[in-house]
């Protein structure tokens, strides 16, 4: 078979429409969390929420419906038409939206945080709608590539949508008001997409729904744990999530205190992740030689920790110094070894995800396959905040954001060497893989 270019996906109408429906989601739920936490740190000032805990705060409002509701959502996805749910939840969206404009206008802190909660149930709602309609309409040999292209998507969506959330609140008198207008302007450019999504049939109509989250939650895992290799790869995902997140959350801190840059070396930092996770995701289909190729996920952990581990040495010796701003950060050559060891980092990270993914939705049933995906998203919610607190408690230890980067990386290898151990078609397919190659 002629290899698939995964870019034609985006001019087809069984991916297209689905494509920027999710795109601007994601970017809109970024754009608005960001454009909050700038506004309630440095713009307005509420009693009952210290500027140190805005960002928490914010984050964890919006995690918090993924472990509260995953479950129903995911048997939503079974139950009724995927094309129908995205109009749903974009709908929703929209209300949302309208909500938070006028919070925003008004600066009500408490609309605007149950807003954040709201669009936590937006994303919940969505997610196994997302990860359930791509093996519906797309073929074995697409499966990859397609899921490369949604998670390039993903992270550019979430970089773009920081970048602007930032910069459109601080604009001096008119900031609020032109952050209303981007989130609402985007919520109704995405339910027109979503209008062009095409209709398909539900993979379970006569499921009947229950409404207990921690039942359904353990019955969910339950199915999850009849394929080991879907189960091990749900936990493989959650445990990206736990190392993604402990570098997103520490690049602030991590840039001032370590690289003695400012915001824009921080900002830096978000750019590089972004885009070497994208290219490590599109990678997948070029390194692909199956349908769904296994056998990369070895090679993007071993990457993930040996440039972990690069990037604390990479970062012992450099100099004190004044703040300094991505311009001058950048002219410095000691610090490319830093950007680099970033980069391939992300890079090792898309390609570790992606097969993982793929591999989820072809071995699941297809009746319960959103509910699955369902239980993904409750671990990956729940590997977030351990990673939270994990990386709190070992810098409340005394340990420098360097160090914890470096124990990360150690932990990445001893958690995914266990994977491996338990399930030998990932080491298998590594071999055969690298022998086809060379």
């Amino acid at each position: 078979m002629t290899q698939p270019n995964q870019f034609q996906l985006l001019t087809q109408r069984r991916f297209a429409p689905f494509f920027w429906t999710q795109f601007l989601g994601a970017g809109n739920d970024n754009l608005f969390k960001f454009a909050l936490t700038v506004l309630v740190t440095y713009q307005v000032s509420v009693s009952w929420l210290p500027t140190t805990l805005a960002g928490l705060a914010i984050g964890a409002l919006f995690i918090l419906p993924f472990v509260l509701f995953s479950a129903t959502s995911g048997q939503l996805a079974d139950k009724f038409d995927k094309a129908q749910l995205m109009r749903v939840v974009k709908n929703l969206e929209i209300a949302i939206m309208a909500v938070a404009a006028w919070g925003l206008l008004t600066q009500q802190v408490g609309v605007l945080l149950a807003c954040v909660f709201l669009m936590g149930v937006h994303s919940t709602l969505f997610g196994p709608v997302k990860f359930a309609y791509l093996p519906q309409v797309l073929t074995t040999h697409e499966l990859t590539g397609g899921n490369g292209v949604v998670e390039m998507g993903t992270f550019v969506a979430i970089l773009l949508g920081n970048m602007a959330g930032g910069l459109l609140i601080s604009m001096p008198h008119i900031g609020a008001e032109l952050t209303a207008v981007a989130c609402l302007s985007l919520a109704v450019v995405g339910r027109i997409c979503a209008q062009f999504v095409p209709a398909h049939p539900p993979a379970d109509a006569s499921l009947r729904i229950n409404w207990n989250p921690l039942s359904e939650t353990w019955h969910n895992l339950r199915l999850a744990r009849l394929d080991a290799s879907v189960f091990r790869s749900l936990m493989g995902i959650s445990w990206m999530w736990f190392f993604g997140a402990v570098f997103l959350s520490q690049f602030p801190s991590f840039a001032k205190d370590t690289l003695h840059g400012d915001a824009q070396v921080a900002s830096l930092l978000l750019i590089v992740f972004s885009i070497g996770v994208g290219l490590g995701a599109l990678l997948c289909e070029v390194l692909s030689r199956q349908p769904v190729e296994i056998g990369l996920v070895p090679l993007g952990a071993l990457g993930m920790s040996v440039f972990a581990v690069d990037l604390y040495f990479a970062t012992r010796s450099l100099p004190a110094s004044v703040l300094m701003d991505a311009s001058v950060f950048l002219a410095k050559p000691e610090h490319l070894r830093v950007l680099v060891d970033l980069f391939f980092l992300a890079l090792s990270t898309g390609i570790y995800s992606v097969p993982m993914y793929a591999l989820i939705q072809l071995r699941s049933q297809v009746t319960h396959r959103a509910r699955i995906i369902a239980a993904n998203n409750i671990l990956n919610a729940l590997f977030m905040v351990a990673s939270a607190l994990i990386a709190g408690a070992m810098l409340s230890a005394g340990l420098s954001t360097g160090e914890v980067f470096l124990w990360v990386g150690l932990a990445n290898a001893a958690v995914t060497l266990t994977v491996f151990a338990l399930v030998p078609e990932y080491l298998s397919r590594c071999k055969a893989w690298l022998k086809a190659l060379f």
